[in-house]
């Protein structure tokens, strides 16, 4: 998942249960960064089949600039992203 912060930043995270996990952000329960700069609206989130995979697309976008997360999240939201991103699962 994706979620815009504060001063336009993004943080991006994985999650089972994307709703619980944005809530805990939101209360400052989260991730130190969302602490630093609260969340202001969940931007996007993506399936993938396993945690392993889930990591690794993660991984991988946080090495995107905002730029190119913002306009993945434009996008279509049934997108593939592990096939996007060349994972397998």
């Amino acid at each position: 998942y994706l979620i815009e912060c504060r001063g336009a930043r993004i943080y991006t995270g994985i999650a089972i249960d994307v709703a619980a996990r944005y809530a805990a952000h939101a209360q400052g329960r989260g991730a130190r960064f969302t602490r630093a700069h609260p969340p202001q609206r969940l931007l996007a989130s993506f399936r993938c089949a396993d945690r392993s995979t889930a990591s690794r697309a993660e991984a991988a976008l946080k090495r995107w600039d905002p730029a190119r997360k913002r306009a993945l999240c434009a996008g279509p939201a049934d997108i593939d992203l592990p096939a996007l991103l060349g994972l397998s699962g």
